[in-house]
This record gives C-alpha cells, sequence and structure tokens, in this order.
C-alpha cells in the first residue's frame, strides 16, 4: 500500500510552533487578489476590450514608443548609476567611522520621506539654467533641467535607497577577516573585490538594481517638473497616460498601462534569472 501522499499530506499538515497557517494563508491570498489581482485583471480586460488592431495601432503609435523609450531607458540608466555609487556609499557606511556617519546614514532614507512633487520642485530649481548648479553647467554646454538627462537625475536621487539598503546588510554580514586573509594570500585589491566580494554582494546589487529600476519606471510626481514633458523629447510613459485620461480616452490610457506592464514584467524576470543563476554561481 502507497503511503507517500498520505505522508506528503501529513508534513503538509504538520503544525508549526507558531498556529494559523490555514488562516493566515487565507488572508494573504485574498489579501493579495483585492490589492494586486483583481485591479491587474480590470486593466487587462479593459485594453482588451479595444481589440487587437486598435491595441496594435496604440503600441506602435510613435508618440507612445518615444514615451516609453524615456520611460524605461532614463530607469535602466538611473538604476545603474546607483547600482555603482549606491554600493560605495553602503561600504563607506559600513566599513569606515567617521563624524557624521548617523546623519549621513538617515540622509539615505530622505527620497523615502520627501514627497516626490517636492523632491521634483528641489531639483528643478536647481538644475534650472538659472539654478545654483545649473548656472554652473550652461558654460560648459550642460542643460539638465527639462531633458531627459533630467529625467535620470530624478530617478537616481528616488532609487538611491532601494540599492543602498538592499546592499548594506550583506555587506555588515561580510567579516574583514576575509579581506584581510585575501592580502596575505596576495590579493591586490582588485582581485579582492571582483573575486572575494563581489560574489556574496551580486546577488543583493542586482535586487537593488531590479528595485530602483521598477521604482523609476513608475515615477511621475519627481518626474514631472524636471522633464519638461515636451512629446517626442522628455514625456514620459504615465505623463502620457495620465493626458490620455484628461482626454476621456480611457482605452488608449489602459493600453499603455498594459504595455508597461508587460515590459516590466519582461524584464523584473530577466532580473530575477539573472539573480538566481548569481546565486547558484556564488552560493
Amino acid at each position: 500500500m502507497n503511503t507517500a501522499p498520505a505522508k506528503a499530506g501529513g508534513r503538509f499538515r504538520q503544525p508549526s510552533v507558531i498556529p494559523g497557517f490555514g488562516l493566515t494563508l487565507g488572508f494573504s491570498l485574498a489579501y493579495l487578489t483585492l490589492i494586486i489581482l483583481i485591479p491587474l485583471s480590470g486593466l487587462i480586460w479593459r485594453s482588451a476590450a479595444l481589440g487587437w488592431t486598435d491595441f496594435w495601432a496604440i503600441a506602435v503609435d510613435r508618440r507612445t514608443l518615444n514615451a516609453l523609450k524615456v520611460s524605461f531607458g532614463t530607469a535602466f540608466l538611473a538604476a545603474a548609476v546607483n547600482v555603482v555609487f549606491g554600493t560605495i556609499v553602503a561600504w563607506v557606511l559600513v566599513r569606515y567611522r567617521f563624524p557624521g556617519r548617523r546623519i549621513a546614514d538617515a540622509m539615505v532614507d530622505l527620497p523615502f520621506a520627501l514627497p516626490t512633487a517636492v523632491a521634483g520642485i528641489a531639483l528643478t530649481t536647481l538644475y534650472a539654467p538659472n539654478g545654483w548648479i545649473g548656472h554652473l553647467l550652461a558654460p560648459l554646454g550642460i542643460k539638465v533641467a527639462y531633458t531627459p538627462l533630467g529625467i535620470v537625475v530624478a530617478l537616481v536621487f528616488i532609487g538611491l535607497p532601494f540599492v543602498v539598503r538592499t546592499v548594506q546588510p550583506i555587506m555588515e554580514e561580510i567579516d574583514k577577516e576575509v579581506e584581510e586573509a585575501a592580502a596575505t594570500l596576495g590579493a591586490s585589491r582588485l582581485q579582492t573585490i571582483t573575486r572575494v566580494l563581489f560574489p556574496g554582494l551580486a546577488p543583493a546589487i542586482i535586487t537593488g538594481f531590479s528595485l530602483a529600476f521598477a521604482r523609476g519606471v513608475g515615477e511621475y510626481g519627481s518626474v514631472i517638473f524636471i522633464a519638461g514633458n515636451l512629446p517626442f523629447k522628455s514625456e514620459i510613459a504615465p505623463l502620457l497616460i495620465v493626458i490620455r485620461l484628461e482626454e476621456y480616452n480611457y482605452e488608449a490610457a489602459t493600453a499603455i498601462a498594459a504595455i508597461m506592464l508587460a515590459l516590466s514584467f519582461v524584464m523584473l524576470l530577466v532580473v530575477n534569472l539573472v539573480q538566481t543563476w548569481s546565486r547558484k554561481r556564488y552560493g
């Protein structure tokens, strides 16, 4: 007599130290369905009502393609910048003790607490042609505000905490003795970084990148003030969705949102696959 299913079922129903598995699982599924699944299903259902021909016409529209290019391109570039400098910031906060360290550590979380509209206005004030930083860059021929470069600056600002707070705990777990052992064995600083430190940090760095990228793709408040919102130049996809809604063109708005959802899902799937590979590769 085969008792494998019974044993498997018994293991599944085995009580844990903290009871309430059935109740908490049901609440979690109901909550995720209400908050995530139903809205996304409504979005897909509304865009599907367009029909394939109309949906494709909106998807290949030149303005739509340019807005998607600006949103995903600037979000990717900002996330890449944050990976480099966010990792450096995390390293400084973990490895060094200096006056004002706690203040610097608290400043990393400032983009979380600051309203995005306030951040956008502040950045525009700084990087406008007559701003404190903008007037210094103007003689060099560098224009930040009202260009895609301004969008990147805004997304770097709001995405930095995701990388720092993801990488920082992993860095704290890496013992300094590992670095000292590598140095005593003749490893250079570059070899210590690439062969000793990076393998352990790679999954966290990829996670921070994906979080910063996902936040940047959908960012609206901090971008619209500094972007200039010029069609075919610095118009982001979330703004185009708002414009279509203001035109009462709900079908086009939901179609653009559905396209963003599909592209974001594909990008995050790729990132997760890379993250899984890095964990298998580096442990």
